[in-house]
């Protein structure tokens, strides 16, 4: 009777899968990051991480990255922190700079990457064509 409780409750800690796949990845960088490796190997992905990663790239925070069948190899570039936004405010143009202060640590450092109708733009780019949108990540 025991050993089955016990392979219960090993199963159900087994099962626990997050649904988030861009907070998994950006989380599994983090951790990369901190342990000095220079790639993660993530096993889901999706189109809009691998537009976030092609944001990422631009700005220097991705070096690369290659799509192996499921896999996603992932080589880090130089970032101090990235970081998904839970929940995925709305924000308006006049919004941006609430949050760009409350997310990033300085005026010029670092990006927010939000979805708009026109596709992920940063929030530079957004302020600039005058489009708001849901945040979705953040690096610096």
């Amino acid at each position: 009777m025991n050993d089955m409780r016990m392979i219960l409750r090993r199963q159900k800690k087994l099962v626990k899968m997050s649904q988030d796949i861009i907070a998994d990845t950006l989380n599994g960088m983090m951790n990369g990051h901190r342990a000095k490796k220079e790639f993660v190997v993530v096993h889901r992905h999706s189109q809009m991480l691998l537009k976030v990663l092609d944001i990422a790239m631009e700005h220097g925070y991705v070096r690369d990255y290659k799509v192996e069948g499921k896999n996603l190899k992932i080589e880090l570039g130089k970032f101090m922190k990235c970081n998904s936004i839970k929940p995925r405010f709305n924000v308006t143009v006049d919004g941006i700079d609430k949050y760009r202060r409350r997310y990033l640590p300085a005026r010029d450092l670092g990006i927010l990457i939000i979805s708009t109708n026109r596709g992920l733009v940063t929030h530079e780019k957004a302020y600039e064509e005058n489009l708001g949108g849901m945040l979705v990540a953040y690096f610096y």
